[in-house]
């Protein structure tokens, strides 16, 4: 049986990876991610009024089931990860895929808030079973060092645009069917597409093993024993901290500062546009581009964002320059810790290595709103962008470094990488 006529998922059993196999995964990636994140997480805000008064709650108690899933997507992370690096994603993804989905029917039949935060406790497992971090390390996995940052970049362009795209229809699907509607629209829909995608197109774990047999990789407890790691863990925990405040109480504080409503909502989307823009650079220049001086580049744009906007004031057009920079910031932030990773710490171990560092970020992302909560004015700014100065500032070291654990010279699963000079 040829290539052309072998499933996808079969066809690779050693660590080459066909373009036509490669394009696939991405394709599957980008639109099982945008749906996951649709369906689980960016319909929150659209349905969060008319759900808290039929549930008889108020909006922070349903709110507040986005860090229920948070926390549990922490403690999922490193079991995963480890899942991930032994037997490939097929398993892991198709299984966060159909989790996801039943968790999504089983939010739209709630009729208490305790179903509500039982449903996103499956919400956590699966974010973090099938949504990013878990495609990032399938594409870590399955392809060559010159196509994995092309894959990265090109997966989170297209799910970010989309899941910034769909909110006018969201709005619309609400209108007229209904939040219970809506989240039933939705769960079927990421189910129908993410289920069998995951299936049909990642590889199985026979052909994962024979991606990951010829590469290189540090060990997990050799990565903690290195400099490198720790710099790369405050970096992205201080940017994700950072941005995940800012996102809660950016609306109100731009309120509070004297924008109206309709401003004041409408400005965060100057986020999501800078996100694509920033990593449509990427996409184009992605051999031109080194990704580590990129990163605390982008990083101290953000904190200059951050702190720059109490003085911006009622300045419509300087509030937008900032809330932009803070996009740069988050657009950059999401691919470059794969990409980062997989070039420090090679392969084999790449997904237990990334969910190390994603278990404080998503404590940061919850602990962080709370801070900013209760500062409660400006100063939360400044917090927020001091903390970006520190994750651009970790990076500094790391510039002038271009570790490639997947090249002959470097070393491999039996010990770690050379130390930062």
């Amino acid at each position: 049986m040829t290539a052309e006529t072998d499933t996808p998922a079969t066809i690779l059993t050693t660590s080459a990876v066909t373009t036509r196999h490669r394009r696939l995964l991405i394709a599957v990636f980008a639109i099982s991610s945008s749906m996951g994140y649709i369906a689980m997480i960016q319909v929150i805000p659209v349905i969060l009024v008319p759900m808290a008064t039929e549930l008889g709650t108020s909006r922070t108690a349903i709110a507040a089931a986005s860090t229920v899933s948070t926390l549990t997507g922490a403690l999922a992370a490193v079991p995963a990860g480890r899942v991930l690096d032994r037997y490939g994603g097929r398993a892991v993804m198709t299984a966060g895929a159909a989790i996801g989905a039943v968790a999504v029917v089983l939010w739209a039949r709630a009729e208490s808030p305790s179903t509500v935060y039982l449903s996103f406790v499956l919400i956590g497992l699966s974010i973090t079973m099938c949504t990013y971090e878990a495609a990032f390390a399938v594409l870590v996995f399955a392809t060559e060092p010159e196509h994995r940052d092309r894959a990265i970049i090109t997966v989170a362009m297209i799910a970010g645009l989309a899941t910034y795209l769909v909110y006018p229809l969201l709005g619309w699907l609400n209108g007229e069917f209904g939040w219970r509607t809506t989240l039933l629209i939705l769960a079927a829909a990421f189910g129908v597409t993410a289920v069998p995608g995951h299936l049909w197109v990642i590889p199985s774990g026979t052909a994962h093993h024979g991606q990951v047999a010829s590469r290189h990789g540090v060990p997990i407890g050799a990565a903690l024993r290195q400099r490198r790691f720790w710099l790369l863990l405050i970096a992205f925990v201080g940017q994700a901290g950072s941005v995940s405040a800012f996102l809660l109480l950016a609306v109100a504080y731009l309120v509070d500062v004297g924008h109206s409503v309709a401003v004041a909502t409408a400005m965060p989307v100057a986020i999501g546009v800078m996100q694509i823009v920033s990593r449509l650079v990427l996409t184009t220049f992605a051999r031109r581009i080194r990704i580590v001086p990129a990163a605390s580049a982008a990083f101290a744009i953000q904190a200059l964002g951050l702190v720059l906007l109490p003085l911006a004031g009622r300045s419509v057009p300087l509030c937008v320059l900032c809330v932009a920079a803070i996009g740069v910031g988050q657009g950059i932030g999401v691919v470059a810790r794969p990409t980062i990773l997989a070039d420090s710490f090679g392969v084999v171990h790449f997904a237990s290595v990334l969910a190390a560092i994603t278990v404080p970020m998503a404590v940061a992302r919850a602990g962080m709103p709370l801070l900013g909560t209760w500062l409660g004015d400006w100063r939360f700014l400044v917090v927020c962008g001091v903390l970006a100065f520190i994750a651009s500032a970790a990076l500094l070291p790391l510039v002038r470094v271009v570790p490639r654990p997947d090249e002959p010279a470097a070393s491999d699963e039996r010990g770690p990488l050379p130390s930062l000079p």
